[in-house]
């Protein structure tokens, strides 16, 4: 992640719990690779989990790291539209909205 994308909330977090923290990062990693989902794939399942929970900031972190495994923003959109019947247009609605923000700034 580019530092000037990270939250202050997380750099303190991951100051201060370090070893959570790296064992949160390997435990993605190694959820990632033990399949035969590509990493881009990944993140738009992690993306659409993200908008299920609300998860603003997970929901910024995967559509981020979704666009930098290569996926378009339609491929983004379209992974939270696919979502409407069953999360609901309100739940949807607020993921494109924080999608759409990592749209303006890499803009």
């Amino acid at each position: 992640m580019e530092q000037n994308k990270i939250p202050d909330w997380y750099k303190s977090l991951r100051q201060k719990h370090t070893r959570v923290m790296d064992a949160l990062d390997e435990l993605g990693k190694a959820a990632r690779s033990e399949g035969p989902l590509d990493e881009k794939t990944s993140h738009l399942i992690q993306l659409a989990a993200a908008a299920a929970i609300r998860s603003e900031g997970a929901v910024h972190s995967h559509a981020r790291r979704a666009l930098k495994a290569g996926a378009t923003r339609d491929e983004v959109v379209h992974a939270l539209v696919l979502l409407v019947s069953t999360l609901g247009f309100p739940t949807v609605s607020a993921a494109l909205s924080w999608v759409y923000d990592e749209f303006e700034k890499s803009a």
